[in-house]
């Protein structure tokens, strides 16, 4: 009968195999920077809002005056004015002012591309689980 082995080291070994050490420094590296993390943090706040991406849909389709927002979405001007602040703060909107109006229009393209990544993500998890991680049948990770 063979002696069952014997185990000195209670703790995982914290490098998998295959893994570069390199890469893993630059991966450090990445997740050590505060300031990016806190700066897109609050990017995914500012669109974690329902009502707030909303105008940010409205936005993608061109430029539009707070009136015209305020008379799609059925909202009190002040309302919509409030949750562009917040959009142009955060560097997701820019405006233009003509006379009375002010115009929105989103920042740039890469604010486009997120929402059509956001929305063309949720569309998949809609779906069900797909991706590089499957769910196992009592629904945690395998």
């Amino acid at each position: 009968m063979e002696a069952a082995p014997v185990i000195t080291d209670a703790e995982p070994k914290a490098i998998c195999q295959g893994h570069e050490p390199a890469r893993l420094g630059e991966l450090a590296r990445l997740a050590a920077q505060p300031q990016a993390l806190d700066r897109a943090a609050r990017l995914f706040f500012a669109l974690g809002d329902p009502s707030r991406l909303r105008l940010l849909v409205l936005l993608e389709a061109g430029e539009l005056c707070v009136g015209e927002l305020v008379e799609v979405l059925g909202e009190k001007f002040s309302t919509v004015s409030q949750r562009l602040r917040l959009l142009r703060v955060e560097g997701l909107v820019v405006r233009r002012r003509d006379g009375n109006h002010l115009h929105y229009a989103l920042a740039d393209t890469h604010v486009s591309v997120l929402l059509r990544n956001a929305f063309d993500h949720a569309a998949e998890l809609a779906a069900g689980p797909q991706g590089p991680f499957p769910e196992s049948p009592d629904g945690s990770p395998e």
